[in-house]
C-alpha cells in the first residue's frame, strides 16, 4: 500500500513553536514500523514556520510574509534535522522535497516530480514534503498543507491519505464549543451538508482548519484515494488504520 501521511504544526510543536519531542519520536517510530511492514510512505510535514518561531525565540508567528518566510528558512533546517536523526535511528533514509503550487500544476514539473518520487520510493527512501514557504510569493499557494497532501496523494497515485490533526475527526458540530458534537466515523459523499461542517480557524502556528481538510478530502476522493482524519496526539493510530480498525473519520473514494 502506498500511503501519504500529513502531520500538522500543532501536532509537531508546542504552542511556543518548540518541538514536541515525545510526539515526533512516536510518529517516526510508527512510520518506520509501517515501512518495515512493506508499505510505501510519503510524509507531508508542516512545522517549518512554527519551529522557526521557536528557534528564533519569538513570542508569536510574524504577521508579514517576509517574517514568515524567514521563520520557515530557519525552521526547515530544524525540521529536517530532527526527521533525519530520528528516522536514521530506525535505519530509514529520508529525502526533502519542497514544492510550490506550479510544481504540481505545470505538466513538465509534475512529470519530473512524479519521476523523482518513483525513484525515491524504489530506493526505499522516505520522501518528506513541505511547501516551499521561503520562495512563495504569496502567503499561501496551496492554501495549506492539507491541500498539498491531497495533491501529492493524487500525483503519487496513493491508496490512502491520512491527515494527523489535533482533533479526532469530523464532528456534527464544533466539539470545542458543543457538548452534543458527535464524531462522524464514515463519509461516503461530500455533499453540501458535510462541507458546511467545516470551520475556518486553525491553530496560532498553523494555517489549516476542518474546512481545509474537507477540501483535501474532496480532491483525494474524487481521484480514487480514500482519506482518514485522525488525532495526531497518538501516532499509534496509524497502526489501527492499517489494521482496519475504525479511528477518526474515513472518507471513501469515488469508485468508477
Amino acid at each position: 500500500m502506498r500511503i501519504v501521511i500529513k502531520i500538522g504544526t500543532s501536532t509537531l510543536t508546542y504552542a511556543g513553536g518548540f518541538v514536541n519531542i515525545r510526539r515526533i519520536e512516536a510518529l517516526c517510530k510508527a512510520v518506520s514500523d509501517i515501512k518495515n511492514a512493506g508499505h510505501e510512505v510519503i510524509l507531508v510535514s508542516s512545522g517549518a514556520i512554527g519551529m522557526g518561531v521557536g528557534k528564533l525565540h519569538l513570542s508569536k508567528k510574524p504577521s508579514d510574509i517576509a517574517g514568515k518566510q524567514a521563520c520557515a528558512a530557519v525552521g526547515q533546517c530544524e525540521l529536517m534535522y530532527t526527521y533525519d536523526k530520528l528516522f536514521g535511528e530506525y535505519n530509514h533514509t529520508v529525502a526533502q522535497i519542497l514544492l510550490t503550487a506550479p510544481d504540481l500544476s505545470c505538466e513538465d514539473r509534475l512529470a519530473k516530480f512524479s519521476n523523482t518520487m518513483s525513484w525515491l520510493l524504489g530506493y526505499g527512501v522516505l520522501p518528506i514534503i513541505n511547501e516551499n514557504d521561503t520562495v512563495s510569493t504569496e502567503e499561501i499557494e496551496f492554501g495549506d498543507n492539507d491541500t498539498l497532501a491531497a495533491r501529492v496523494a493524487v500525483s503519487a497515485k496513493a491508496d490512502l491519505l491520512v491527515l494527523l490533526s489535533d482533533i479526532d475527526g469530523l464532528y456534527t458540530a464544533d466539539p470545542h464549543t458543543s457538548r452534543d458534537a458527535a464524531l462522524i466515523t464514515e463519509v461516503r459523499e461530500l455533499d453540501d451538508e458535510i462541507m458546511a461542517l467545516g470551520g475556518s480557524a486553525g491553530s496560532a502556528l498553523g494555517t489549516g482548519g476542518m474546512v481545509t481538510k474537507l477540501r483535501a478530502a474532496r480532491i483525494a476522493t474524487e481521484a480514487g484515494c480514500d482519506m482518514i482524519i485522525t488525532n495526531g496526539e497518538s501516532p499509534e493510530n496509524l497502526y489501527a488504520v492499517l489494521d482496519g480498525v475504525a479511528v477518526g473519520t474515513r472518507f471513501y473514494a469515488k469508485r468508477n
